[in-house]
């Protein structure tokens, strides 16, 4: 009788070369990312506008060049960054040659504040009175000036546009008596 001897044939030859190959090309990959500092690859000195105005905005007291500094030094994590402060270690104040490659505009910062200030008093001007087109309801109910009808405590419809209508009459209403009680008060506050 023959004895069988495992042998290597080719395509276990082949797999081997290839696992190895992927195993050596992930250690060598590591150690050149851990010899970098600890600071992903790619990134370079560059940090995240975005990382750093978010943390800028939960912490105001802490400069942006501290907060840029720190996100460096962890790999731009902003939780890590979040996590020192909010232990009591602070941030570490960084070393005069550190130059930041990119710095937060000021005159950025400040129209995109202006241009959120305008939308907003925008959005302000506009009155519910105007939105919803009530001013001929307005000028009829000073005309009247009557007590306002009571709400009809009517049944929910099946009809989708019968529904719209009672709302909208609801909302109406709601916007008008608003309306009617301010004035009262200002007319109170007046006397």
């Amino acid at each position: 009788m023959q004895e069988d001897e495992p042998s290597l044939n080719i395509p276990s030859l082949l797999t081997l070369a290839v696992v190895s190959f992927f195993v050596l090309r992930w250690f060598l990959n590591r150690d050149e990312g851990s010899s970098a500092g600890g600071r992903p690859r790619g990134r370079g000195n560059a940090v995240d506008p975005a990382q750093v105005e978010q943390i800028s905005q939960m912490f105001p007291q802490l400069s942006t060049r501290d907060i840029m500094w720190d996100l460096q030094r962890n790999g731009g994590s902003v939780a890590a960054t979040t996590e020192r402060i909010l232990t009591g270690r602070g941030l570490e104040t960084p070393p005069p040659s550190f130059q930041p490659q990119i710095a937060i505009p000021s005159a950025n910062a400040q129209s995109t504040q202006a241009t959120r200030t305008a939308s907003a008093s925008k959005g302000v001007a506009q009155d519910l009175i105007s939105r919803y087109n009530l001013g001929g309801k307005i000028a009829a109910d000073s005309s009247a000036e009557s007590i306002p009808a009571p709400v009809s405590a009517s049944a929910w419809s099946q009809n989708k546009e019968e529904r719209q209508r009672l709302l909208q009459k609801r909302r109406d209403e709601m916007i008008l008596a608003a309306r009617r009680k301010m004035m009262q008060k200002d007319q109170g506050n007046t006397q």
